[in-house]
């Protein structure tokens, strides 16, 4: 338990450092863009290789197939919503648009650690945390520029990272129950929303704002998730 406080409050603390980071700090966009893209790249393998590959291994393709495909359908369906219907510059579609992201990241983040040690982990957790801070800082910068409040803008990231800590401790808690077969669906779940999330919002914005560097710094990111993956498998 101890060991899930202390990875689901680093994780979510990045959120809060991202936001202080958009709010009062600046970087040039396409050093942001890099960052978007690197973070990208990481996640993108930890999703791979940490949630849908050892569901494979432990129930089947199928139940992973299924997962993934109902993930993604989710994710692209409620990110229609945001965008098309309750429009994202929203009080309520705001919201839902910083934590759709967010939620499926740390529910993934607290199942993964079912049984296991913080060690195994370390890679997904490395690339939501990585993910979380340059999203976190155009998310925030994006609501002042907006006209929103710093302080309000602020006080709304605390309240997501609350959210999202909450979401990985339920993840962890509610679901240590679960055969290996619903679990290798709900791990394929989260993949699937998180790998929605990167092609919609991820790689789209890194690309605009630092163009052709974008590939070789999700190339990079990739080969971060797979170093601190082989370290924890060492």
């Amino acid at each position: 338990m101890l060991m899930l406080l202390a990875v689901v409050l680093v994780v979510s603390g990045a959120l809060v450092a991202g936001a202080a980071w958009g709010i009062y700090g600046k970087l040039p966009e396409r050093l942001e863009g890099f960052l978007v893209a690197l973070a990208g790249g990481a996640l993108l393998l930890s999703v791979t290789t940490e949630l849908i590959e050892p569901s494979i291994e432990t129930a089947s393709v199928f139940h992973a197939m299924l997962g993934v495909a109902a993930g993604a359908v989710v994710f692209a369906f409620a990110d229609y919503l945001i965008d098309e219907r309750w429009g994202p510059d929203d009080g309520g579609g705001l919201l839902a648009a910083i934590t759709l992201d967010g939620i499926p990241e740390n529910l993934a983040l607290g199942v993964a650690l079912i049984g296991v040690g913080g060690a195994e982990v370390a890679a997904l957790a490395g690339s939501i945390l990585l993910s979380n801070l340059p999203e976190a800082a155009g998310g925030a910068r994006a609501m002042v520029s907006g006209g929103h409040g710093r302080g309000k803008v602020m006080l709304l990231w605390l309240g997501t990272a609350i959210l999202l800590s909450l979401a990985a401790i339920v993840g962890n808690l509610a679901l240590a129950g679960v055969g290996e077969d619903a679990l290798a669906v709900i791990r394929c779940f989260a993949a699937g929303a998180v790998v929605a999330s990167l092609a919609t919002e991820v790689f789209p914005q890194a690309f605009r704002e630092d163009r052709h560097w974008a590939g070789i710094a999700t190339a990079l990111g990739v080969i971060l998730a797979f170093s601190l993956g082989s370290l924890t498998d060492g």
